[in-house]
């Protein structure tokens, strides 16, 4: 298990809760910023996420890549411009539109390439879902979520999509490996929702843009912009939370159960053991993954 800094209150037997972690920058080239998250800043709470960037592109970056043992999945921001080009070794090649989703379950390898067409803005979440040590060696598969395919609840003071799973009742696409709800949009200052998470669930949270302030379980954390938190509903029952805009805001929210497995990573390989995590370098460097084409 990879390291964890001690972050989690633990007051409430119903709750785990963490302290807001502030996103670290990072940038690559003159076309590449981003706020980076990591799950070792989370005492394992962010579990199964291992990492989220908030990114903006604006030039390719990274040029082709391998992955294994994770899912890797690119969420675009309504307010990208431009066309995304997303393409992979199962053949898939396509453009993400603003608002789109991507979701490659690397599963046992796959090669990967991601980059902006001429003058296009990419301005979103990439973040890596960790497979359970039964799934890292299934089938690659992939999902593209057209945002046109998103149901949006929409009333006075808010706006959110719900990208993937569920949302107080309201469903989204599945994802291609283990459940998963997320959910982003726009709060206005003072505008607050309530939502109940189930039990034996992770969650985090995120202000994108703004300002939030979650209250749960008697405890209440605020979030400036670009930083985030991360809690598990310990107990057999719903736990309610509500989130509210302090600023207008832009937030995010990911939910699923944590797998609690040691992992080793290196890079884009996130594998059970050591043995393992050799075994991908040597299935990258032999060509199992596939091409791009």
């Amino acid at each position: 298990m990879t390291g964890q800094a001690q972050t989690v209150d633990r007051q409430s037997p119903a709750l785990e809760l963490s302290e807001v972690i502030k996103g670290v920058g990072m940038s690559s080239g003159a076309g590449f910023t981003a706020r980076g998250f990591r799950e070792r800043q989370f005492d394992g709470l962010m579990d199964p996420l291992i990492m989220v960037d908030h990114f903006v592109m604006t030039e390719p970056t990274f040029g082709p890549h391998p992955h294994a043992g994770l899912s890797a999945v690119s969420l675009l921001f309504e307010d990208s411009e431009g066309r995304f080009h997303n393409r992979d070794s199962l053949g898939n090649n396509l453009d993400l539109l603003p608002g789109d989703l991507y979701w490659l379950k690397a599963a046992r390898g796959v090669v990967h390439d991601e980059k902006t067409r001429p003058g296009a803005r990419t301005h979103g979440l990439q973040f890596f879902v960790n497979l359970p040590a039964r799934h890292k060696n299934d089938e690659p598969a992939a999902l593209h979520v057209p945002a046109a395919r998103m149901p949006v609840l929409e009333g006075e003071g808010y706006r959110l999509r719900v990208v993937l799973g569920e949302f107080d009742g309201v469903l989204g696409a599945r994802p291609p490996a283990l459940p998963l709800n997320l959910v982003e949009g726009r709060l206005s200052a003072g505008t607050a929702i309530d939502h109940g998470l189930q039990p034996g669930l992770s969650a985090w949270l995120y202000a994108a843009a703004g300002g939030l302030t979650l209250s749960v379980g008697g405890l209440s954390r605020t979030l400036a912009e670009g930083e985030s938190l991360a809690l598990r509903n310990t107990s057999p029952q719903a736990l309610s939370f509500s989130i509210q805009a302090d600023l207008d805001a832009h937030v995010v929210l990911i939910e699923a159960e944590p797998l609690r497995e040691c992992f080793v990573q290196k890079g884009p390989f996130v594998m059970s053991t050591l043995e393992d995590l050799a075994r991908v370098n040597r299935d990258y460097a032999k060509g199992l993954m596939g091409e791009l084409q």
